[in-house]
Formats: structure tokens, sequence, C-alpha cells
């Protein structure tokens, strides 16, 4: 592979075998209360993604496909927050945050493959309020648990795809010479300048890979909203339209979070920012927003805060009994 010595013809150097990682600052009181506050974030988004997962296992109510999507949509933001945060964490302790090679690779590849899986679990999640606010009466055969599997396996083997054409490309170049990451995690655009190739495909392919994925699930979201707007506006009654609106509206307050910064990093031409502002909005869509997700699905959802209340009833009634 182009990872070891040798690989670069002509240059007698040698091979990266570790990277050092930069972080977000290196003041050492900024750290100190960094720390603290991105391990309190980190800790409510384990708390409150669990507590959503094993809510909707054990409440009977919630065993819909809506809160299966919602479900998987709070493992995927476990995997997608874990991949970056502790390593973020360690940084924030340690004078030089070094991490080798293939962990560098491995971290990489978990970061793409959960966040592009959550691309698709939020626009198969736009098209299951389509069907149950568009064809309500189709609504278990549309959504039956074999098309929801299939769903779910598409989400997934796409996240490992587009994962797999990230990681493939940068495996494929010859890292020899800086090692320093100028970043909070191993990032690919940061991984790509400190690698060397003649080879244009690692800068191509990636970002046709993430904006076709992009488009496709933006196209998703954008046509079931459009839908769901024209049968909406056709209920006459008011309670009717906010009922059929307040089961969309925590839906596409996390899809404007999660793709409007991810816009932001990936769209925008790299000139008008600086590295700074990347390392800022990129803590904000893989730190910050699995663990807001959980709490903008329960707080506004009332169905979820019902099994809520009726799980935690009866501990309670044991307890006075007691």
């Amino acid at each position: 592979t182009a990872l070891f010595p040798g690989q670069m013809s002509g240059n007698n150097c040698t091979a990266v075998t570790e990277f050092i990682i930069l972080g977000l600052t290196d003041d050492t009181a900024l750290c100190v209360i960094l720390f603290l506050i991105f391990l309190g974030v980190y800790t409510v988004t384990l708390i409150s993604n669990l507590s959503i997962i094993t809510l909707i296992r054990n409440s009977s109510q919630l065993h819909t496909p809506m809160y299966l999507f919602l479900s998987h949509l709070a493992f995927v933001d476990i995997g997608y927050s874990s991949s970056v945060t502790p390593v973020m964490l360690k940084n924030f302790l340690v004078d030089k945050t070094t991490l080798p090679l293939g962990g560098c690779v491995a971290q990489l590849f978990f970061g793409v493959s959960f966040g592009t899986t959550e691309f698709f679990l939020l626009a198969v999640m736009a098209y299951d309020r389509y069907v149950a606010i568009c064809n309500p009466l189709l609504y278990s055969t549309n959504m039956s648990s074999r098309v929801c599997t299939l769903f779910l396996i598409t989400s997934y083997l796409g996240g490992c795809v587009n994962a797999w054409i990230f990681t493939g490309c940068l495996l494929n170049r010859s890292f020899c010479g800086p090692s320093k990451i100028n970043h909070f995690f191993c990032d690919y655009s940061p991984l790509l300048k400190l690698s060397y190739s003649e080879d244009d495909v690692a800068e191509i392919l990636p970002s046709a890979s993430a904006g076709s994925i992009i488009m496709i699930t933006v196209s998703i979201i954008i046509i079931s909203y459009v839908y769901i707007l024209f049968s909406v506006l056709k209920i006459r009654s008011t309670e009717g339209r906010s009922k059929a609106f307040s089961t969309c509206t925590s839906h596409l307050t996390a899809v404007t979070l999660f793709y409007g910064t991810i816009t932001f990093i990936y769209v925008m031409p790299k000139s008008s920012y600086s590295t700074d502002v990347n390392k800022v909005v990129s803590v904000f869509y893989i730190v910050m927003i699995p663990m807001l997700n959980p709490l903008i699905y329960s707080l506004r959802n009332n169905e979820v805060k019902g099994a809520l209340q009726k799980m935690l009833t009866p501990s309670a009634e044991n307890v006075t009994l007691s």
C-alpha cells in the first residue's frame, strides 16, 4: 500500500506512522474550561440518546416506524460523537495528542460512516412523515417492517460505502513529511493536505460521493415536505393542521441544524472561511448536534413524554408501596 516507505519513488524519506492532533486551542486555562464543557456535553449525549433507545424499546406505544428510525438516529448520534469526542477530550488534558495512521484512518472511517448514515436516516424519516400524512390508509403497507428494515440496511450500507470511498482514496496516497493535523480530529481535508500523490482522484471522488448523497437526501426531504405542506393546507380544522405540523417540526429542526452546518463546511468555498471557523462549525455538527437531537425529539413530542411518564409511574408507585 501507499502507507509505507519506498512507495514514494525518487523521494528518500520515511513514511509518517503517526499524526499529531493540534486540537482546538493550546491555551492551558481555556483547555480546562473546554474539557469540562465538552465532558458535560458528551455525558448528556450518551445518557439522552441511550434513554431514547431504551424508552422506544420498552414502550409498546412507540413501536412504530417513526420511533424505530428515531432509535437508530440516536444510535448513530452516539457512534458519530464517540468517533471524535474522546480524542478531543484527551487533547485538552495532555501536551501532545498523537494518533497512529491506522487510528486516524479508523476515526475518519467511523466519522464518515455514521455521519452519512444520519443523512440517509433523516431522508427516510421525512419519507415516513410523507406517507403518514399524505397516504395514511396505505401507511401500514408502505411502511411495513420489511420496508423499514430495507430502509435501515440501505442507510447503514450507504454510510459504509461512502466511508470506504473516503478511506480508500486516503490509503492510496503516501504520507511523507509534515505530520501535524490542524484540527481536533482526523478530518479528510487536513489529512489530504499532508499526503503526497500525483493523482487527483482523492480530491474529486470523495467530494462527488458526498455531494451526490447530500443532493439525493435533500431532494427526498424537500419533495416529501412539499407534498406534506399541500396535504396539510387541505385540512380544514386548525387543530388537524397543528397536529399534522407538530409531528414534523422536530424532524425539520434536526434537518435544518445538521444540513445547515454540513453545507457550510463542505459546500462553501474554502477561501471564504478560516481553519478556526471550520473547527468551530465542526464542533457544532459532530459534538453538539448529537446532544441536541434527542432533546429536540423528546421535548417537542407528546408521545415520547407520555411514554416516559408511563414508564416512570409504576416505579414511583413501587417506591410509595415499599
